[in-house]
């Protein structure tokens, strides 16, 4: 339903859908709009057997009136998405994009427009064989949210739940009746304006366990589904007033529609009750003009009068379709936990504790586990035995970001010097003090937490114990009392056992006739100039103590001496790149401050030396080993900042050829498209992981660059990939130069190793990220900085025990950017259960979406997509079944029953499914694809989740004078109002959409152009306006920059116009072109799995 609409909208029931053949539906101009194409959506995602895979007889396969992008892409593509042409060409939901902005009901594809439900044909069933009678009787209905136990079904032939009186066990919405609730400043759905004043919602109760939809019991005339929302006023246990007699059942794999919290069940309350608030008809929402009984079902019970029936004969009834408002909402999840968890401090103390979810800010306060801003967990409640690990299947992960930046209200991890004895560590297993180790005997010995083994305490860290056991020191020392913490390290933990020097930056400039031409290099040139000034350097520091140095290369290899004595810079050139040397070791890396005239010489110099060459190709193993050589020769660690346009075809090793092969996509060999061409790059990345050497990738490619090959080194060395497609210095400069500055200003551990130790009973068996490893337990990192992470999944080795709970500790090794040698230790403790319920009950979902797009992404190179894709599925099936099978109390089969911590994760994890990797639409390229699998590798909770759901802000519905940021609404076309202008986020890519009935005074404020047709669409700058709109605007949209890690470029997208195609593409409730199945549909799909495995 569309809440943000001003003016009415389509009723998605009283109108014939756009899919049927001969039906039209009226477009904005009021002229009929062409039918939308019919997407065939089989077997989740695949065809099925016997489907026409072209259109019915009398659908006309319109295209969109403004067409897609052209099929090459490549200009269309030029710096539009930020991982260049990322979004969908064609993507299309529902129709095309001339038609009225209305989702296609979910249950269209299951059969024709009034066909009966039994009597289905098989072709047109999306999921398997057509239901049995029997199954058609034990069908979904109204959706409810229960306490720690679903209800018992209802009475046979009442589509009733339990009374609204008891609403004991409500489920985590404080304030609101249902998932679709809006927050202030947004106006609410109209069908819920009319709620009764007496009756109050209920308030929230104890932990609740479950979401559960309940289907009508089988037997008897059966209650008809409703599509609304409840009212804000309804008691969440109440019986469905919130059911229309409009609508039939849906089909066995359809999903329930109104949404309620259930308490006890109970009978039926009277029927016109003055508590209960009634259904105001409505022309314009998702409900549709009230309508008598629907021919061959009979009235819902016999001789009732139906709820808001009109008197008149009975209508028949268009297809029927689940109301998005009445299934879970990550936006209302979202809000619920900001408004819950948001004001008060996070405070560390307690073992097990579930954290505040990534979207709500909150202060952390540390007093012995680690902040969730290093650590956050799938499960803060372990199984304590592998069986009944294996039984859940959630898996047991943690996504660990050791150097994590801190809001500046917190403070950095203490740093603590035990001069030359060293961090006190256990004899046996070698984890570090931390506050779970135990002194006993009066404080000579402490037991180790991790392996139980006693250790003498040395005589200088010797402290007497309290009346309950602790150090009398223990709130003096950081590692004793809090959950992350820092040791200096002594020259035993150094490389060769000599402290290291500082580390060097070396810059690697591409000056081959592409990089020329587009103006890069004498942009960057410009750039480095300033830029310089602003290395990293160690707290108070004046200057920072990184050394620099310059080397340009083509078909060939220029290091340039600019050492600060010399009147001009000398360049050196080294033509055999198959055995690359360093020609120079005195004045190639040098002091900025030092010799900062020499250098401002050299930039100068750079862009007009190479402007007219002719030279095309160019080389890339060389380069990298060149800049690694030059480290070894200086013995200090470092990284390169490779500037690169092109394919390097040129004779040296590592040349690539143009494999790029879109007939491989579906195919058994498509995994081939995610693999390196050559092991020259791993061989390559190993030598530079053992010299600290850490490589930045910047390319701007105008074609296939093979990134799946060109990411090797910088993926293995803990460095960063950037791509900006079909570069054009005047557009996208500002998106270079700002990712430029944050990489090299930002804080980097170089030549870094970490290790995970768990206590006993489970270890760390999995490791994703940027990383290199070459043995089990040792992630190697030549670079690490506070954006990236590791995820580490762990398993069971031996039984865990409920008192003693589970430990882990992350230990970092490091050199700091001023050359200092140390150790970061993060600690966290985690209750184990003997109880299933536990471990659901306390499981995070943002942090399980990450781990299973981690282990998809990884998936996808060694099997076919396909095999991945089902695996993903399979695995969120038997996680909800067995919550289902051994959580829940007994319903009937037709209900779909959430753990409550977990009710978003069949939306997020149809996103993951839906994404470019997994499911790419015809316009994203290999190297699109190449470029996410390894950027989301990496990626923290917070930049996953809004990666996968994006944020979309309506702009005009707050007020002008608000600072806060305005209320989210779901990623879908429904929400939009063709009156509003929104922006959507997801980390990489930001987009203003203007509705093409915005009002005069808005687009006069915003873009300084007197009408909606004068606005330029695919504008990537709002002109600087002096009022209030303009303003905020701008202010939002530098808020949510500076939240992101990388530079988001804006699009304005006009709406009919065709980018509008590459911004639906991130509507992800929505069906998707490339076949990706819409929430309501996969919802519907995870139910029929659920089903499956529990018969």
């Amino acid at each position: 339903m569309n809440v943000n609409q001003s003016a009415p909208p389509v009723p998605p029931f009283g109108q014939p859908q756009p899919v049927y053949p001969g039906y039209h539906q009226s477009s904005y101009g009021g002229q009929p709009g062409p039918t939308a194409p019919h997407i065939p959506y089989g077997a989740y995602n695949g065809p099925v057997p016997g489907y026409q895979q072209t259109p019915p007889q009398g659908v006309s396969r319109a295209p969109p009136s403004s067409g897609p992008p052209p099929a090459s892409t490549a200009q269309a593509a030029c710096g539009q998405a930020a991982y260049a042409q990322l979004g969908q060409g064609d993507v299309q939901n529902g129709p095309s994009s001339t038609v009225q902005m209305q989702r296609l009901p979910g249950s269209q594809p299951f059969g024709s427009p009034l066909a009966p439900v039994v009597s289905q044909p098989a072709v047109l069933q999306p999921y398997g064989p057509p239901p049995t009678s029997a199954q058609v009787t034990a069908q979904l209905a109204g959706m409810q949210i229960s306490g720690a136990a679903a209800p018992a079904p209802p009475p046979s032939g009442l589509g009733y739940g339990p009374p609204t009186s008891l609403a004991s066990a409500s489920g985590s919405f404080p304030n609101s009746g249902l998932y679709g609730s809006y927050p202030q400043g947004q106006a609410p759905p109209l069908s819920q304006t009319q709620g009764h004043p007496g009756v109050q919602p209920p308030q929230r109760s104890a932990l609740p366990l479950a979401s559960s939809f309940t289907p009508p019991s089988s037997g008897g005339p059966r209650m008809p589904s409703m599509t609304g929302p409840l009212l804000p006023g309804q008691g969440f246990g109440g019986p469905p007033v919130s059911q229309p007699n409009h609508v039939s059942s849906p089909p066995p794999q359809a999903l329930p529609p109104g949404t309620q919290m259930t308490g006890a069940p109970g009978p039926p309350p009277p029927m016109h009750s003055p508590q209960q608030p009634g259904y105001q008809l409505q022309q314009n929402g998702s409900f549709g003009p009230a309508r008598g009984p629907q021919p061959n079902y009979g009235s819902p019970y016999p001789g009732a009068p139906a709820f808001g029936s009109q008197p008149g004969p009975p209508q028949p009834l268009p297809p029927k379709r689940l109301d998005p408002d009445a299934i879970p909402s990550p936006i209302q999840v979202i809000e619920d936990d900001r408004n819950n968890r948001g004001s008060e401090p996070f405070v560390t103390g307690v073992r097990g504790q579930v954290p505040p979810l990534v979207t709500t800010n909150f202060l952390v306060k540390d007093q012995g586990n680690a902040s969730p801003r290093y650590i956050r967990c799938t499960s803060y409640n372990i199984p304590c035995t592998s069986d009944m690990a294996k039984q859940a299947q959630v898996p047991l992960a943690a996504v660990i970001k050791p150097l994590a930046r801190l809001p500046p209200e917190e403070a950095s991890p203490y740093v603590v010097d035990h001069g030359e004895s060293g961090p006190l560590r256990c004899n046996r297993c070698k984890a570090y003090m931390c506050p779970f180790m135990q002194f006993v005997e009066g404080g000579r010995r402490f037991q180790c937490c991790f392996c139980s083994c006693v250790n003498d305490v040395p005589p200088q860290y010797f402290q007497h114990l309290d009346h309950t056991g602790k150090r009398v020191d223990a709130y003096d020392r950081p590692e004793l009392s809090l959950g992350s913490y820092e040791f200096l390290a002594t020259v035993d933990y150094c490389k060769n056992n000599k402290f290291p020097s500082p580390p060097a930056f070396i810059f690697m400039i591409d000056v081959s006739y592409n990089a020329i031409r587009t103006g890069l290099v004498r942009l960057l040139c410009e750039e480095l100039k300033s830029l310089l000034d602003f290395l990293p350097r160690e707290g108070g520091a004046e200057e920072s103590a990184v050394r620099v140095g310059f080397v340009t290369y083509n078909k060939v290899l220029h290091f340039y001496n600019v050492k600060s004595s010399l009147a001009q810079p000398q360049m050196m050139v080294v033509s055999d790149v198959a055995d690359v040397f360093v020609p120079l070791l005195d004045g190639f890396l040098v002091n900025v401050n030092e010799s900062r005239a020499v250098i401002t010489s050299l930039l100068d110099q750079i862009p007009e030396m190479f402007a007219d060459t002719r030279e095309t190709e160019t080389v890339f193993a060389p380069v990298i080993q060149a800049g690694m050589e030059a480290l070894k020769a200086a013995e200090c660690a470092g990284k390169l900042f490779l500037f690169h346009t092109s394919l390097p075809i040129a004779e040296a090793p590592g040349k690539l050829k143009n494999r790029d092969d879109r007939k491989l996509i579906n195919t058994d060999k498509e995994k081939t498209l995610f693999q390196p061409q050559t092991g020259a790059y791993q061989t390559l990345a190993k030598e530079c992981v053992a010299q600290g050497c850490c490589v930045d990738l910047f390319l701007f490619p105008n074609q296939y660059v093979d990134v799946a090959t060109l990411s090797v080194v910088p993926q293995l060395t803990g460095g960063s990939v950037y791509k900006y497609a079909c570069f054009q210095a005047e557009n996208d400069q500002e998106r270079f130069l700002s990712d430029l500055r944050r990489d090299v200003q930002k804080v980097v551990g170089f030549d870094a190793v970490m290790r995970v130790r768990t206590s006993t009973g489970i270890r760390a068996v999995d490791f994703f990220g940027a990383f290199y490893m070459s043995n089990t337990t040792d992630v190697e990192l030549a670079g690490l900085d506070g954006d990236k992470t590791v995820t580490v999944e762990f398993k069971h080795d031996d039984r865990l025990n409920e008192e003693s709970g589970a430990l882990l500790q992350c230990a970092l090794l490091y050199t700091s950017c001023a050359g200092q040698r140390r150790l970061r230790i993060h600690n966290l403790a985690l209750n184990c259960c003997t109880q299933l319920a536990d471990l659901y009950r306390n499981c995070e979902t943002d942090t399980l979406i990450n781990y299973m797009a981690k282990f998809a992404y990884r998936g996808v190179l060694n099997s076919p997509v396909k095999t991945v894709r089902d695996s993903l599925i399979t695995q969120c099936a038997q996680i909800l079944a067995c919550y289902r099978k051994n959580c829940a109390s007994p319903s009937s089969a037709g209900q779909l029953i959430l753990p409550e911590c977990m009710k978003l994760l069949p939306v997020y994890l149809n996103c993951v499914l839906k994404s470019d990797v997994l499911q790419p639409g015809a316009e994203v390229t290999t190297d699109d694809r190449a470029y996410v699998r390894q950027l989301v590798t990496s990626m923290d909770v917070a930049e996953t989740n809004v990666f996968f759901y994006p944020r979309l802000l309506p702009l005009t519905k707050s007020p002008i004078e608000s600072t806060t940021e305005p209320p989210a609404v779901r990623a879908s076309e429904e929400r939009l109002s063709s009156g509003d202008i929104y922006l959507l986020e997801n980390g990489l890519n930001l987009f203003l959409w203007v509705g093409a009935s915005v009002q005069q005074g808005v687009v006069q404020s915003l873009f300084s152009v007197a009408s909606f047709s004068q606005i330029t669409s695919g504008l990537s700058v709002l002109p600087v306006l002096d009022n209030p709109l303009s303003k905020k605007v701008r202010g939002l949209i530098d808020s949510l920059r500076a939240q992101r890690s990388r530079y988001m470029k804006l699009i304005v997208v006009k709406q009919e116009d065709k980018l509008e195609m590459l911004f639906k593409h991130f509507l992800v409730e929505d069906k998707s072109l490339s076949g990706g199945a819409s929430y309501v549909d996969f919802l519907c799909h995870m139910h029929k799995e659920i089903r499956q495995l529990l018969s």
